[in-house]
């Protein structure tokens, strides 16, 4: 372990001055989602294809309905369907009209549509509230309808090209694909796409106090909260994420198993042993795991000025430099390690321009002054009210409150040189939601 005392900032600047985001892949749309685009995608058709009715009702020409009313209604003749999706198209000729169904294409000769509503539906009664189902009333497609009100050109009518036009740019490099952008690649026909994937994070936690959620407790032991927490906020971040249940406190068992894990990842993390105690195995493991060899492997052992999160680890291992991070086991040390550093760096893996969390100033709200040890930044769970612009504390500072820490939504900040925050102070506030 290095015997300087590493700030915040300089960690996180190591750890991303470090990463490279991932090689870019060609990926089938459902496997694309929550990846990050690397080419400008341009539509190669318009959106719509072609002009087409937002309606159920009658394809009509204008000068054929002028006047209508429910008193004088125009009565065309129906010469046919037109249904989404199909071929052969009727042509709207005087004193004609086509039944529409929502989404088929406008019918040669036809200016607008007619809602069925302002119509009788072909019944020869008053208002109809829906259309027939072709296969109950094929009449329905023949015959007269009675229009009781008029429309002007294009009612009703969703242009060719109002959504995109061809050659329209329709995703930017470095979009993130969610599922309209997914929706969009689909519409323009593309079954596939260019992207960075998302990363494969490996958390693996460590103690052989740690018993899985589910089985029972024996005397000394806890249950392994961090790995599912750690998990969890990996997926949310944007990687795909791998649980290893507790490793025991033994340095080759540890060892082999991270060996093991590098096969699947992009970024190894890992909860426990990095502190000065005798049983903190993950520094005696990493000192040899991998393949030493390799010119610039290996992991740094910190002390940072924060609190909570003061022991950290940091390097690359394996032949393939995948990165490792070693966090404190304590959860709520290893909660907060985890945004201040880890998130970044999967959200730098990734590809994405802004890796941090967004940060807002905010009014303390307290019964009483946050007290910060002198020399150190400490982040404290709290609860933001963006209307007032105010943030409360949530739980203490100790680093092992894992209950509050499910109670806030944000991070208060005290600055290395501030040793309290009174009530009304303005405080920086890092935001988790």
């Amino acid at each position: 372990m290095s015997s300087t005392i590493w700030s915040v900032d300089d960690h996180l600047e190591d750890i991303l001055g470090a990463i490279r985001p991932l090689d870019p892949i060609e990926l089938q749309l459902p496997d694309a989602q929550g990846c990050v685009l690397v080419e400008d995608v341009t539509a190669p058709v318009a959106l719509p294809p072609f002009d087409n009715s937002s309606m159920d009702g009658y394809a009509v020409r204008t000068v054929d309905v002028a006047g209508a009313s429910e008193e004088f209604p125009a009565v065309l003749t129906v010469i046919g369907d037109v249904a989404a999706g199909g071929a052969g198209l009727p042509t709207v000729g005087p004193g004609q009209a086509a039944r529409i169904m929502t989404g088929a294409p406008l019918p040669p000769g036809a200016e607008a549509v007619v809602p069925v509503e302002w119509t009788d539906g072909g019944t020869g009664g008053g208002a109809a509230t829906t259309m027939r189902p072709a296969g109950e009333a094929p009449e329905g497609a023949s015959g007269e309808v009675r229009v009781h009100r008029p429309v002007e050109a294009r009612a009703h009518v969703r242009a060719r090209g109002s959504d995109v036009q061809a050659g329209d740019l329709a995703l930017e490099e470095g979009t993130v694909l969610g599922p309209p952008q997914i929706g969009l690649l689909a519409a323009i026909g593309r079954g596939s796409v260019r992207v960075r994937p998302r990363p494969r994070v490996v958390v693996l936690s460590t103690g052989s106090e740690l018993v899985q959620p589910g089985e029972e407790l024996g005397e000394g032991q806890i249950y392994d909260s961090n790995s599912f927490a750690l998990c969890a906020a990996a997926r949310d971040a944007g990687a795909l994420s791998y649980r290893v249940g507790a490793v025991t406190d033994d340095a080759e068992v540890l060892r082999a198993t991270i060996e093991d894990q590098l096969i699947r990842a992009d970024l190894l993390v890992t909860t426990g042993g990095v502190s000065v105690g005798a049983y903190d195995v993950v520094k005696e493991a990493l000192a040899s795991v991998g393949d030493v060899d390799v010119p610039g492997s290996g992991i740094d052992f910190r002390k940072l000025a924060m609190q909570p999160g003061k022991p950290q680890g940091f390097g690359s291992i394996g032949p393939e430099h995948t990165p490792l991070l070693a966090l404190p086991g304590n959860p709520v040390s290893s909660y907060v390690s985890f945004e201040l550093f880890v998130r970044p760096a999967i959200r730098a893996l990734m590809g994405l321009k802004d890796v941090h969390r967004p940060k807002v100033r905010a009014l303390l709200k307290a019964d009483k002054p946050l007290t910060s040890p002198a020399g150190k930044r400490q982040f404290l769970r709290g609860v933001y009210d963006p209307e007032s612009g105010t943030v409360s504390p949530v739980g203490g500072s100790g680093s092992h409150l894992i209950a509050a820490l499910a109670h806030a939504d944000c991070l208060i900040v005290v600055p290395e040189p501030d040793t309290s925050a009174g009530p009304g102070a303005e405080v920086e506030v890092v935001l988790l939601g």
